[in-house]
């Protein structure tokens, strides 16, 4: 009970992130890249909502920034990088900064893969922070999944985005991170035990989702 709870307040906290059910997809050319992904995903027409900013104001825009930022050329703030490999797909914003001597990274990365059907796409924003290596999540961490429409030209969230039954195998106390793949299809996810002790599995692309 607790973990299916536990997913879906992942699901509820980046779902506020986007502020809208349907993001319309803007974009040049006969198909939209990563950027145009990223750029739909982040707008500030997605943050409207004055509940949701009031929320999640401030997380939503340190992301905006640096993404505009990135458009325009433009030097990054102190601790902040941004990687935009349009070729496989992939982008990563990253915030560093060492507080009372402890390294904290906050990690987002944005990816997409192409259906079978060729009619749609999988859109996905992770968002994962760490304290000195480890996994310490933060009120905005998570994983969610968009399905793009090439009839519409829009995405909408996947209710059923494929980690039900990764949640459900958990333990008592064991966090899930994620970490989207630039290269291949598989999302690859770390296990992080109250031990200390951590486990890998494999979330495998099938061709419209994910299956442990």
């Amino acid at each position: 009970m607790k973990r299916n709870l536990l997913s879906f307040l992942l699901l509820g906290v980046a779902l506020t992130m986007s502020a809208q059910s349907f993001i319309k997809v803007k974009y040049q050319g006969a198909k939209p890249t990563i950027s145009d992904f990223v750029s739909a995903y982040l707008a500030p027409a997605a943050a409207d909502d004055e509940e949701a900013m009031e929320c999640d104001g401030e997380a939503v825009a340190w992301l905006q920034g640096a993404w505009e930022s990135h458009l325009k050329g433009q030097k990054q703030a102190d601790g902040v990088t941004v990687t935009a490999d349009v070729k496989n797909g992939f982008v990563t914003i990253e915030s560093k900064h060492v507080y009372d001597g402890d390294e904290q990274i906050i990690r987002v990365e944005m990816c997409y893969w192409n259906c079978a059907d060729q009619k749609h796409k999988i859109f996905a924003f992770n968002e994962a922070c760490f304290t000195n290596g480890k996994y310490s999540p933060g009120q905005f961490d998570g994983l969610i999944l968009f399905r793009y429409n090439n009839a519409t030209k829009g995405m909408d969230t996947i209710a059923d985005n494929g980690l039900a039954a990764l949640y459900d195998s958990l333990a008592e106390g064991v966090m899930p991170s994620f970490a989207l793949p630039r290269s291949g299809k598989d999302i690859t996810a770390t296990l992080w035990f109250p031990s200390g002790m951590k486990q890998q599995k494999i979330l495998k692309w099938n061709g419209n989702g994910f299956s442990k």
